[in-house]
Protein backbone atom coordinates (compact mmCIF):
# COMPACT_ATOMS: atom_id res chain seq x y z
CA UNK A 1 0.00 0.00 0.00
CA UNK A 2 1.53 3.61 -0.99
CA UNK A 3 0.58 6.26 1.34
CA UNK A 4 2.76 9.30 1.81
CA UNK A 5 3.60 11.01 5.33
CA UNK A 6 4.58 14.35 6.23
CA UNK A 7 7.66 15.06 7.62
CA UNK A 8 7.87 14.20 11.78
CA UNK A 9 5.31 11.08 11.55
CA UNK A 10 7.06 8.12 13.30
CA UNK A 11 6.07 4.93 11.97
CA UNK A 12 6.14 1.59 13.99
CA UNK A 13 6.85 -1.34 12.02
CA UNK A 14 5.18 -4.48 13.28
CA UNK A 15 5.93 -8.45 11.81
CA UNK A 16 3.75 -10.37 10.79
CA UNK A 17 3.71 -14.08 9.96
CA UNK A 18 1.35 -15.79 7.34
CA UNK A 19 1.06 -19.57 9.59
CA UNK A 20 -1.12 -22.45 8.06
CA UNK A 21 -3.77 -23.46 10.37
CA UNK A 22 -6.44 -26.24 10.40
CA UNK A 23 -10.11 -25.97 11.21
CA UNK A 24 -11.61 -28.04 14.20
CA UNK A 25 -14.75 -26.75 14.92
CA UNK A 26 -16.84 -24.02 16.13
CA UNK A 27 -17.58 -23.00 19.91
CA UNK A 28 -20.10 -20.79 20.61
CA UNK A 29 -19.08 -17.25 19.10
CA UNK A 30 -15.66 -18.76 18.54
CA UNK A 31 -13.94 -21.15 15.90
CA UNK A 32 -11.53 -23.25 17.13
CA UNK A 33 -8.31 -23.99 14.53
CA UNK A 34 -5.00 -26.13 15.33
CA UNK A 35 -1.43 -25.18 14.27
CA UNK A 36 -0.51 -27.64 11.74
CA UNK A 37 3.13 -27.83 13.01
CA UNK A 38 2.93 -27.52 16.94
CA UNK A 39 -0.66 -29.07 17.56
CA UNK A 40 -1.18 -25.56 19.40
CA UNK A 41 -4.68 -24.81 19.50
CA UNK A 42 -6.21 -21.66 18.94
CA UNK A 43 -9.59 -19.88 19.00
CA UNK A 44 -10.82 -16.60 17.13
CA UNK A 45 -13.68 -14.79 17.54
CA UNK A 46 -16.30 -15.29 14.58
CA UNK A 47 -16.44 -11.47 13.42
CA UNK A 48 -12.87 -12.00 12.92
CA UNK A 49 -13.62 -14.81 9.68
CA UNK A 50 -13.95 -13.29 6.10
CA UNK A 51 -16.34 -15.85 4.57
CA UNK A 52 -17.11 -17.97 7.21
CA UNK A 53 -19.67 -19.90 5.25
CA UNK A 54 -17.58 -21.72 3.53
CA UNK A 55 -15.20 -23.11 5.93
CA UNK A 56 -15.68 -26.59 6.79
CA UNK A 57 -14.31 -28.93 9.51
CA UNK A 58 -10.34 -29.89 8.59
CA UNK A 59 -9.92 -27.13 6.23
CA UNK A 60 -6.41 -25.68 5.88
CA UNK A 61 -6.53 -21.89 6.42
CA UNK A 62 -3.93 -19.22 6.36
CA UNK A 63 -3.85 -16.95 9.87
CA UNK A 64 -2.16 -13.64 9.65
CA UNK A 65 -0.11 -13.74 12.94
CA UNK A 66 1.19 -10.57 15.38
CA UNK A 67 4.46 -12.05 15.43
CA UNK A 68 5.55 -10.22 18.70
CA UNK A 69 1.89 -10.70 20.91
CA UNK A 70 1.05 -13.79 19.09
CA UNK A 71 -2.55 -12.23 18.14
CA UNK A 72 -4.27 -12.89 14.98
CA UNK A 73 -5.30 -10.29 12.52
CA UNK A 74 -6.78 -12.14 9.77
CA UNK A 75 -8.27 -15.49 8.79
CA UNK A 76 -7.93 -16.52 4.75
CA UNK A 77 -9.50 -19.06 3.24
CA UNK A 78 -8.71 -20.75 0.08
CA UNK A 79 -9.02 -19.59 -2.64
CA UNK A 80 -11.26 -22.65 -3.93
CA UNK A 81 -12.65 -25.31 -1.83
CA UNK A 82 -13.90 -28.76 -2.90
CA UNK A 83 -17.76 -29.32 -1.38
CA UNK A 84 -20.95 -31.46 -2.19
CA UNK A 85 -24.19 -30.14 -2.86
CA UNK A 86 -26.76 -31.17 -0.43
CA UNK A 87 -29.41 -29.58 -1.85
CA UNK A 88 -31.13 -28.01 -5.10
CA UNK A 89 -33.79 -28.64 -7.38
CA UNK A 90 -33.86 -31.16 -10.01
CA UNK A 91 -32.53 -30.03 -13.20
CA UNK A 92 -33.35 -31.11 -16.68
CA UNK A 93 -31.83 -33.61 -18.55
CA UNK A 94 -29.76 -32.27 -21.78
CA UNK A 95 -30.20 -28.61 -20.48
CA UNK A 96 -26.03 -27.86 -20.67
CA UNK A 97 -25.83 -25.36 -23.27
CA UNK A 98 -27.68 -22.68 -21.45
CA UNK A 99 -26.12 -20.49 -18.56
CA UNK A 100 -29.48 -20.55 -16.59
CA UNK A 101 -28.22 -20.84 -12.63
CA UNK A 102 -30.51 -22.35 -9.47
CA UNK A 103 -29.96 -22.08 -5.95
CA UNK A 104 -27.57 -24.82 -4.13
CA UNK A 105 -27.45 -24.82 -0.91
CA UNK A 106 -23.51 -26.70 0.04
CA UNK A 107 -22.61 -28.95 2.79
CA UNK A 108 -21.13 -25.85 4.86
CA UNK A 109 -24.51 -24.70 4.66
CA UNK A 110 -24.26 -21.70 2.47
CA UNK A 111 -26.48 -21.07 -0.52
CA UNK A 112 -24.48 -20.26 -3.90
CA UNK A 113 -26.06 -20.56 -7.72
CA UNK A 114 -25.25 -23.70 -10.26
CA UNK A 115 -25.99 -24.83 -13.62
CA UNK A 116 -29.17 -26.38 -14.18
CA UNK A 117 -27.15 -30.14 -14.83
CA UNK A 118 -25.59 -30.09 -11.15
CA UNK A 119 -27.93 -32.02 -8.86
CA UNK A 120 -27.84 -33.40 -5.17
CA UNK A 121 -24.60 -35.39 -3.90
CA UNK A 122 -22.67 -33.59 -7.24
CA UNK A 123 -18.89 -32.39 -6.27
CA UNK A 124 -18.35 -29.46 -7.29
CA UNK A 125 -15.72 -26.56 -6.80
CA UNK A 126 -16.60 -23.23 -5.23
CA UNK A 127 -14.73 -19.82 -5.67
CA UNK A 128 -14.49 -18.40 -2.14
CA UNK A 129 -13.78 -15.18 -3.06
CA UNK A 130 -16.47 -14.51 -5.43
CA UNK A 131 -18.74 -16.92 -3.59
CA UNK A 132 -19.98 -18.88 -6.46
CA UNK A 133 -19.66 -22.14 -8.47
CA UNK A 134 -16.32 -22.73 -10.29
CA UNK A 135 -16.68 -26.67 -11.66
CA UNK A 136 -17.87 -29.67 -11.43
CA UNK A 137 -15.56 -32.43 -10.34
CA UNK A 138 -14.78 -35.56 -11.79
CA UNK A 139 -14.63 -38.73 -9.58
Amino acid sequence: MDNTFSAGHKIDIVRVENREYQYLYQEGEQFVFMHNDTFEQIYINKDMVDKKDYMKEGMTVNILMHAEEESPLVVELPQFIDTEVTYTEPGIKGDTATNTLKPATIETGAEIKVPLFIGIGDKIKVDVAKGQYAERIKD
